[in-house]
């Protein structure tokens, strides 16, 4: 690996226990300072809802979500649910004394955002990010309704969703950019007291959030999406990205997470 470059992981489809257990155990190899901090990219295979941390497990439908063969599992970060499917996803974790990371999480939100805008600006989509504001307070459980300081948007939609965590030394943020398809297709994995609440939900995600494809006018693909985003990183940040894959110590780990956590229904249930 290069002096004081960065890892790149592009990872194919996975299932959200796994996909959640790889994010946590890079954070984990990384608070060591002896794995380089790490940006990752990959997408769901099934689609699946991921729940907030402390969100409330009895918001998501799982008469339905089994109907559709998705999947459930409830993230380590915070926040509302999200139907990953469609989508790039991305993580990045440092070492908590990171430049990049140092402050609060608002301020490193700001910093990370910097790469991600410049990615899209690379991939033709004109996206803006948000303002430090006063964020609406919503009840509702959809994550793509409200943007957040310094997310990302496209003519006022949220176009990228993220979250992070702070724990072990170490600071993990991942979000999803959902490339096409209905943005709505969430409201059907949800609780809704009847269908025309679940219809005027579905209305409202699709004022509130957009996708690239509607941004861009065609479909993008998945790959030039990934590696275009990745160099923004390097660039942004001035950083030489060495693409790898994970340690055997990582696998290890990431196997025995999605075992005993993000697979157990006594995690992704707890509330």
């Amino acid at each position: 690996m290069s002096t004081n470059a960065w890892r790149v992981i592009f990872h194919p489809p996975l299932d959200g226990p796994t996909n959640m257990a790889i994010d946590q155990a890079i954070m984990e190899a990384v608070s060591t300072n002896i794995i380089a901090p790490t940006l990752r990219f990959y997408a769901w295979q099934p689609a699946c809802l991921s729940l907030g941390y402390g969100q409330f497990s009895r918001e998501a439908d799982m008469e339905r979500i089994t109907t559709h063969g998705w999947g459930l599992v409830r993230r380590a970060t915070g926040g509302k649910a999200i139907l990953h499917t469609d989508e790039l996803t991305y993580s990045i974790a440092f070492p908590e004394d990171h430049p990049i990371v140092e402050g609060d999480i608002l301020t490193s939100y700001r910093r990370l955002s910097a790469a991600l805008l410049n990615g899209l600006h690379q991939l033709g989509v004109p996206a803006a990010s948000m303002p430090l504001h006063e964020t609406p307070t919503t009840t509702g459980p959809v994550c793509f309704e409200v943007p957040s300081n310094y997310e990302i948007t496209f003519q006022d939609r949220k176009l990228i969703g993220s979250a992070q965590v702070r724990r072990s030394k170490a600071v993990l943020q991942h979000g999803s950019l959902p490339l096409w398809g209905d943005v709505a297709r969430i409201c059907d994995a949800l609780v809704f007291e009847n269908e025309d609440e679940r219809e005027s939900a579905k209305i409202r995600v699709r004022q509130r959030a957009c996708t690239v494809e509607e941004a861009l006018g065609y479909e993008l693909d998945w790959d030039k999406a990934a590696y275009t985003m990745a160099e923004a990183f390097g660039t942004t940040f001035d950083i030489p990205l060495d693409a790898t894959d994970l340690s055997q110590d990582e696998e290890d780990r990431a196997n025995q997470l999605a075992q005993e956590i993000y697979a157990d229904p006594a995690w992704n249930f707890r509330r």
